[in-house]
């Protein structure tokens, strides 16, 4: 039986690509965006006891109200923005499916979408397969940052969604108050939606501030926050996510989110809620990660890899130019044979393949992990 392609122009994502090669070649898997680190024994512990007490059932579609109120408590807390648990707080399936469910509810067939390139590689093809045209706006090189000069002359009649991302995947570059201040003032009085991904939120380095959307009125009443609890806590396999909105755009939110995930895994959305009052869990990231950032580094020095210094997340960039004149896609995969170690390459992230020859590490691994990585990329 011959199908009909549907979708023509969405190719598989460099992600898919690599990983029979990893499971081949039994590479070291520095390229995807899990962490290698253990949650908290507290928290498996609630959910055994949730399990135990036999909170299985279907959970609302909008998520546990004890999780929602918890996240609306912590949200006041860090950016004193009020966000109502019964109408603004939604608990998701991990943030693509928050995403695709924001994009799918918000955009319609020919309007256009921003995005900032290098951009994750779930952002475009939800865009497309809504019908609408991405609108592409490279961060400017060799630091990454947005120009938002460039940013407004992409803007017109069409611009229905603008998507940022801080701090940013895969680049670690953070937004700064002087880059929400000139978005709020460009999107004030239009009928753009700003769609804020924050899942590393609680990683930010070098005394630098997240800067939520949520912290800026005008553009808090305009935008979808999404992001995860997988980063925060290291459980990222358990794919729960969470959408923070006005009612308004909550609601429509909410009508594609019903039909597009019955709901969310109840017993650990309600370890969760009772995990989120261990403030320090989440407190302790920024050290832990700017510790770890540091001893990466550090391991690499001695090698041809340059880095450019990430200021948030737990990826962390590197210029292979002195170790490789190869395109940055076919050195991840030469890396992967050769030397058995998995990175991502910047234009995994890109609509079209990049001219500078960097790849993505991820050092939320341990030490020994590194180490033995470090050891055989410095061999190049």
């Amino acid at each position: 039986m011959h199908i009909s392609t549907k979708y023509q122009n969405l190719k598989s994502n460099f992600s898919s690509t690599i990983a029979p090669l990893i499971s081949e070649y039994n590479a070291i898997n520095l390229a995807d965006g899990y962490t290698g680190f253990h949650c908290n024994s507290k928290l498996i512990g609630l959910v055994e006891k949730h399990l135990r007490e036999g909170l299985n059932q279907i959970a609302p579609f909008q998520g546990e109200m004890a999780l929602r109120k918890k996240l609306a408590i912590k949200t006041e807390e860090l950016y004193s923005r009020t966000y109502q648990p019964q109408t603004e707080v939604t608990i998701t399936a991990g943030v693509q499916q928050a995403m695709f469910t924001a994009i799918s509810a918000l955009v319609k067939e020919g309007d256009e979408v921003i995005v900032f390139e290098p951009a994750n590689e779930y952002c475009v093809p939800a865009i497309q397969m809504n019908g609408a045209q991405p609108v592409y706006v490279p961060m400017k090189e060799p630091d990454f940052h947005i120009d938002w000069e460039q940013v407004q002359m992409m803007i017109n009649s069409k611009t229905r969604m603008i998507i940022i991302n801080t701090p940013h995947n895969p680049t670690g570059w953070v937004m700064k108050e002087i880059d929400m201040l000139r978005l709020q003032r460009m999107v004030n009085g239009t009928k753009i939606v700003i769609l804020s991904e924050e899942t590393f939120e609680h990683i930010v380095f070098d005394e630098e501030s997240h800067q939520s959307v949520a912290l800026y009125p005008i553009l808090a009443e305009r935008s979808i926050i999404i992001a995860s609890f997988g980063e925060t806590y290291h459980v990222t396999g358990w794919q729960i996510g969470y959408c923070l909105a006005p009612e308004e755009i909550m609601r429509e939110f909410r009508k594609v989110h019903q039909v597009m995930v019955q709901s969310v895994n109840s017993p650990f959305q309600l370890a969760l809620a009772d995990f989120l009052s261990e403030k320090e869990e989440y407190k302790g990231l920024r050290k832990f990660y700017q510790d770890r950032r540091a001893f990466f580094i550090d391991l690499m020095e001695s090698s041809k890899f340059k880095p450019i210094v990430s200021q948030g997340s737990f990826f962390q960039l590197f210029d292979f130019s002195e170790v490789s004149e190869e395109a940055d896609k076919d050195f991840a995969i030469r890396l992967i044979k050769d030397r058995g170690v998995a990175v991502m390459p910047i234009s995994a992230f890109m609509h079209e393949k990049s001219k500078r020859q960097v790849v993505r590490i991820n050092y939320a691994q341990p030490d020994e992990i590194l180490i033995e990585a470090a050891n055989r990329l410095k061999q190049l």
